[in-house]
């Protein structure tokens, strides 16, 4: 999306690669692709050769196509194109959206620490998608904070919500509360049960709907140790597992209340797809979900992992309608105001503009 929008009377982006629906995404937006291997790095004898080898490959496209720079967009393409760009001698921004490095906090954050600072210095200029992001980065001038945004056009229509509870077999008038993630125990879907059983203890008409599934693969007991808590908790009758959605407007054009209860998010997007729905969020006051969430405005943001607390705050929720059409409608406006991927997208054109030059 950040590629399809760039000012291109400035930039003429490519997209390297490593194929599948990126690729096919950049085609239909007219970006011409190149498609690289750059395959995982892990601790094997294949790690030199494969860094080295990937490198020199993405130097000697980017000398090919006359670059002004390269962008990563990911920790694995940053370490590739830190590397590429001392062997081809262009400048390199990296944009980080993560936390660390890895998907988890490492056992060795001085390891952590060290790539990032490695990759600090190779780089021009460095991205990060949130303050707190930021945060977990060395200090540096380089560092600037440019946030994640959505294309607000898509979530104007509510009415595609009508056919979500006749899908799931939803009572027409029931009270949803939702909650969207890759099913991963960071992600705190086993917080959402067992909060949903506290709910349902007060409200037993509400039903409880968990979006997601493993989209990269991940084969472990997770998934179903949730559907056997949910189970255990008495809730197999009010909880609808979707499964991975490659739309989630429906879903949240049908819900009452959208819960976020995680660890910490290094951004957390799906937050902001909810408010632009005209939905309050409730979330852990930790990570980014403070630059996102305005507590007593726009939702309730809760201390961090308290069940309890986050239990209080969705049943406030309930009991108060008008409280929650105020706070939806306030974080629809904040989205329009704050998180619109043009925002985004010139921010992103005006940094381009400062570190290498203006193009108009």
């Amino acid at each position: 999306m950040l590629l399809g929008r760039l000012d291109r009377y400035g930039w003429q982006p490519h997209l390297a690669c490593t194929g599948g629906q990126l690729a096919t995404d950049a085609a239909a937006m007219g970006i011409p692709y190149h498609l690289m291997a750059m395959p995982r790095l892990r601790r094997s004898s294949r790690f030199v050769r494969d860094l080295w080898g990937e490198a020199r490959g993405l130097a000697a496209l980017a000398n090919q196509l006359e670059v002004e720079a390269l962008y990563a967009n990911t920790v694995r393409a940053a370490v590739y194109t830190s590397l590429a760009s001392r062997i081809s001698k262009r400048p390199f921004i990296w944009h980080m959206r993560d936390f660390w490095l890895s998907e988890n906090k490492p056992a060795r954050t001085w390891l952590d620490s060290i790539g990032k600072r490695f990759l600090i210095a190779a780089s021009t200029a460095v991205v990060a998608n949130s303050h707190a992001v930021a945060a977990k980065l060395p200090r540096s001038p380089a560092v600037n904070v440019v946030m994640n945004g959505i294309d607000l056009k898509m979530f104007r229509d509510e009415s595609v919500g009508e056919s979500f509870r006749a899908d799931h077999a939803i009572p027409e008038n029931a009270l949803i509360v939702s909650t969207v993630g890759r099913l991963r125990p960071w992600k705190g879907q086993d917080r959402f049960l067992r909060i949903a059983s506290n709910v349902r203890s007060s409200q037993p008409d509400a039903y409880f709907v968990i979006a997601g599934g493993s989209p990269f693969s991940v084969d472990d007991d997770y998934q179903p140790m949730l559907k056997r808590l949910a189970a255990n908790l008495g809730l197999q009758d009010h909880v609808r597992f979707t499964g991975q959605l490659d739309d989630v407007r429906a879903l949240l054009a049908a819900t009452d209340i959208f819960i976020h209860a995680g660890d910490p998010e290094p951004f957390g997007l799906v937050n902001v797809e909810a408010m632009a729905m005209g939905l309050p969020v409730v979330a852990f006051a930790h990570g980014a979900l403070p630059e996102i969430v305005v507590d007593g405005v726009t939702g309730i943001l809760t201390p961090a992992i308290d069940e309890s607390a986050m239990t209080r705050a969705v049943l406030r929720l309930i009991a108060d309608p008008e409280l929650r059409l105020r706070m939806g409608q306030t974080a629809k406006r904040l989205a329009v105001e704050r998180f619109s991927i043009e925002r985004t997208t010139g921010e992103i054109n005006q940094l381009l503009q400062r570190y290498l030059g203006d193009r108009e």
